[in-house]
């Protein structure tokens, strides 16, 4: 181990804590059974995918697929092996010693954990303690403090569930000279079901804006957690950039094909995105009905296919809601600045209920 890169030395592998349950909702994955005809177009473009070659490098066929959807460029979009391969090799190709990342936690643990890794400097503009809301004027002095490289934000953010002020990119992008990277992995939840949250994105933001760049996924609202493709609409530039140092054919060819007919049969998914917002008000406002009693509990508005709530004991309450009923959670209650907070992802509206029952049983004996 002495011989590791110090700046890598320490590192753990991710974690998810992960245990065998009836009922999952802790990962934020897509819970609902797909339309079967999205599902047999996903089947047949398996099935009849060569796996003698290698896939194509750059994924030019799901590139065009993803331009056509956004109304870009070919040349504006980079795919991957997941958005998590897309963020390490942006603070791979923009970081390293002098080159900081600004962040505004509580939000997603791997920016900073990739930036350390790339040896990028991360600057935290804490959110506001209760509400989770962006100090902008915060925000935008600690880039110019440091001469940030790169500032990212997530919309919807994880774990807190608010989208990110247009306003704020705004005044990124106006009053700094930072790459701003908008992570919007859940923004299919925020917006008109029907439009698969193109209303509250700002891809179309990019072509006036050369250092702007959205990450989006096919984990999420499409339910391809299992085959990790994410995709980058960005400047040219930056894609050819990043395009460069990816490992090689970093996406398969199962993945590849999968994805082509996902989003070309997008429209096919809005009962399911529907359905899903749906669950998470009827969730949130169940969990706060219930808790409404309860000191210290409060549940905060989701934008995303999960919600965030903190309740007392939070830890001992999660453990038993695995143990006792076989329902898994997220612990975020050690987690800085979101103390008792348990991160509950939108399920079927039965195993909402199952949720919703033992929750309330629990919190009520823990308190």
């Amino acid at each position: 181990m002495s011989r590791a890169r110090k700046a890598l030395q320490g590192f753990e592998p991710y974690d998810p804590a992960f245990t065998p349950c009836r009922v999952n909702l802790s990962a934020n994955e897509n819970t609902h059974d797909v339309p079967m005809p999205f599902f047999n177009a996903l089947r047949e473009a398996m099935a009849s995918t060569p796996l003698n070659r290698y896939p194509d490098p750059m994924a030019d066929d799901l590139r065009r697929q993803i331009a056509e959807r956004h109304g870009v460029e070919v040349e504006n979009v980079l795919v991957g092996n997941g958005g998590d391969e897309i963020l390490f090799n942006l603070f791979f190709t923009f970081g390293g010693p002098g080159h900081a990342l600004v962040t505004c936690p509580p939000d997603f643990s791997e920016y900073a954990n990739f930036a350390k890794m790339c040896e990028m400097p991360v600057v935290s503009a804490w959110r506001d303690p209760e509400t989770f809301a962006i100090d902008v004027d915060a925000l935008v002095a600690a880039v110019n403090d440091v001469q940030a490289a790169m500032v990212v934000l997530t919309s919807p953010n994880n774990p807190t569930g608010d989208l990110v002020d247009p306003a704020i990119v705004r005044r990124l992008l106006d009053e700094t000279d930072a790459l701003v990277l908008l992570d919007e992995a859940y923004v299919e939840f925020a917006g008109v079901p029907e439009l698969l949250g193109e209303d509250k994105s700002l891809v179309g933001w990019v072509a006036e804006n050369p250092r702007l760049m959205v990450l989006r996924t096919l984990s999420k609202a499409f339910g391809l957690a299992g085959l990790r493709v994410g995709y980058l609409v960005a400047d040219p530039a930056v894609v050819d950039m990043v395009g460069a140092i990816r490992q090689l054919y970093s996406e398969d060819v199962i993945a590849q094909s999968v994805a082509v007919q996902a989003v070309g049969h997008r429209e096919l998914m809005v009962p399911v995105v529907a359905d899903i917002v749906d669950q998470r008000e009827r969730l949130a406002e169940r969990l706060a009905e219930r808790l409404a009693a309860l000191p210290g509990a409060r549940v905060w508005p989701s934008s995303a296919n999960f919600v965030l709530l903190r309740v007392p004991g939070a830890a001992t309450v999660r453990a038993r809601l695995r143990d006792e009923h076989s329902i898994l959670v997220r612990d975020f209650s050690a987690a800085p600045g979101l103390a008792d907070c348990l991160r509950i992802t939108v399920g079927t509206a039965e195993e909402n209920d199952l949720l919703v029952d033992a929750l309330t049983s629990l919190v009520k004996e823990t308190a």
